[in-house]
């Protein structure tokens, strides 16, 4: 059994998206700028940013599924668990970019472990964190935790005047088992999500800075049946 996780170099991940990265790669990263804030954080804190879609990857490219919730269990998510957390979907020209499908592509390609791909579902979050000078931005506030997916990729699109927002791994007794700075832009984290449990530290802004930005996407990969059952007039699906 391979380990239940791969850290793939940014240049690994750059020489994967092949001859149109670098006239395309620049308009991707730059729709992170325009992200609504995350309307589910406690408190009416405001640090995250997020979009949200669901794909499938077929041999023609990615599809995407009809918009929907988010949703995770209370087991798998008790802050945020049990709740329909509707973002706004991913737009139209990120969906279709070509270094999105290349991306997935690569992801898929280097997952700990297998996942039908013909059968399985990719839910895409682009979500950014900030923090100021007086107030720390949290990557992950539900703390040590699972995702409640099959494998999920952690990707760093871009990382500006950051101090922390080490990623860490652990085993099913929480036990550490890995843990990286992510700095270079397309650097990846891939985990089992079944065989691990993760976390990242607080993002603070840079000494003698104002403000920090950590922009990330993640993708998760499940199976179709948890995306395919049709949400209630509440967007509910049921578990």
């Amino acid at each position: 059994m391979p380990k239940p996780y791969v850290h793939l170099s940014a240049a690994h991940v750059l020489d994967a998206l092949g001859e149109n990265a670098h006239s395309e790669l620049k308009l991707f990263r730059e729709s992170w700028h325009d992200m609504p804030v995350d309307a589910y954080l406690e408190d009416g804190a405001s640090y995250r940013r997020r979009r949200y879609s669901e794909f499938r990857l077929t041999g023609e490219g990615l599809v995407r599924i009809a918009h929907g919730a988010f949703h995770q269990s209370l087991d798998v998510n008790p802050l945020h668990g049990g709740v329909a957390r509707k973002f706004e979907a991913v737009e139209d020209a990120v969906a279709t970019s070509p270094v999105l499908a290349a991306l997935v592509r690569e992801l898929a390609a280097q997952l700990p472990g297998s996942f039908d791909l013909v059968g399985g579902t990719l839910g895409i979050h682009q979500i950014r964190i900030t923090a100021t000078r007086d107030a720390a931005g949290q990557p992950a506030p539900e703390g040590i935790h699972e995702d409640g997916h099959h494998f999920v990729a952690q990707v760093l699109i871009c990382r500006d005047n950051v101090k922390g927002g080490h990623s860490q791994l652990y085993d099913r007794d929480l036990n550490p088992i890995f843990s990286t700075l992510l700095t270079e832009p397309l650097e990846t984290v891939i985990i089992d999500d079944r065989r691990v449990f993760h976390g990242v530290s607080a993002v603070e802004a840079g000494p003698a800075m104002s403000w920090a930005i950590r922009d990330m996407m993640l993708v998760d990969f499940f199976p179709a049946r948890a995306a395919f059952r049709t949400p209630d007039e509440n967007g509910q699906v049921a578990a």
